[in-house]
């Protein structure tokens, strides 16, 4: 076998396409603003996708894209739209057009298509006086690159260019709307990524799976509800449900190693004052996080400022159990 520097390769690809994208950062203008502002004020409409082949592919990545962020949106194959697909879009609809060439025959039916009815479009191209390009309403015009291969004719830069500019648009979206972590997770429920950013709120033991026990009973009635829950801990209140404290077992075996009659000690002379408490919104990691750092097992949750009212409680196991490290 030949013997060839791979490794040269790879990287002579990686420079040539990073050199592809430090070009488009050169292209941003007036118009991309003009087509954040179009799929900001749209109303009740899409923002589809279309193109054939590599640049379809990229369409339909995008479309993933832009539904992940809260924004309706789906591809279109522009091979399938003459054959019942263009009756997805609708008149409040921006069909985004995918073409390197700007002269892609396939998505002349979604252009007529559009142009009836008036339906926005945009188009992703390199050359401004395309076919294309003159029929779209607005063009984010990215610049010709030479492709990864040595021939320059595999789509490769110029398909890396198309990815990058939609997530832009995604992204300037995301940011005017403050689309943050938690309404991200609304769309990613399931998998790894949900896991990663579920609440407190969505894992902590509430209403009557929380050890709750008033500040002046005896300890050998604490011990028989500490064992009842079998959580490891007790939440100590006052007559108006405040919370004054928390008692672990850790607290019951070094006092018991001290006093023989622990049995008959008050509960607000054994508890640790002003347990460690955090909102209900904090994502379940953190909290993981902090129970490492302070070697603890469990944590009150609260609402808001109210940090003495105790809704529930989260320990290390409920944590672990939803499979968040």
């Amino acid at each position: 076998m030949k013997k060839i520097n791979f490794k040269k390769i790879a990287k002579k690809v990686i420079d040539e396409e990073a050199s592809a994208i430090k070009k488009l950062k050169k292209t941003i203008n007036a118009s991309f603003e003009k087509i954040v502002n179009k799929i900001l004020n749209k109303k009740n409409g899409k923002v589809i996708f279309s193109g054939i082949g590599k640049s379809g592919a990229v369409g339909a990545i995008l479309s993933s894209t832009f539904s992940s962020v809260g924004i309706s949106s789906f591809f279109v194959d522009a091979n399938d739209a003459g054959h019942g697909s263009l009756g997805a879009i609708e008149k409040n609809d921006i069909v985004i057009l995918i073409s390197y060439s700007g002269e892609t025959t396939e998505t002349f039916s979604v252009i007529n298509f559009c142009k009836r009815r008036k339906i926005t479009l945009i188009g992703i191209v390199s050359k401004i006086n395309s076919t294309v390009a003159k029929a779209c309403d607005i063009n984010l015009v990215i610049p010709l690159v030479k492709e990864a291969d040595p021939n320059s004719i595999v789509p490769t830069s110029s398909l890396l260019m198309s990815m990058s500019i939609g997530h832009c648009l995604a992204i300037a979206t995301m940011n005017y709307r403050k689309f943050g972590k938690f309404d991200f997770k609304k769309f990613h429920p399931s998998g790894n990524l949900g896991a990663k950013l579920k609440t407190v709120e969505e894992l902590m033991l509430k209403g009557k799976m929380v050890p709750f026990i008033r500040e002046n009973i005896l300890m050998s009635n604490a011990l028989v509800i500490m064992n009842k829950f079998n959580h490891g801990v007790l939440i100590v209140r006052n007559k108006n449900n405040k919370t004054l404290g928390i008692i672990s077992d850790g607290d019951i075996k070094r006092i018991s190693n001290k006093n023989k009659d622990i049995k008959k000690l008050i509960t607000i002379n054994i508890m640790k004052k002003n347990p460690i408490t955090v909102d209900k919104n904090m994502i379940a990691a953190e909290a993981l996080s902090i129970m490492n750092s302070k070697k603890i097992t469990c944590l009150c949750i609260h609402s808001k400022k109210n940090k003495r009212k105790t809704l529930g409680i989260i320990t290390v196991h409920n944590i672990l159990n939803a499979n968040i490290q």
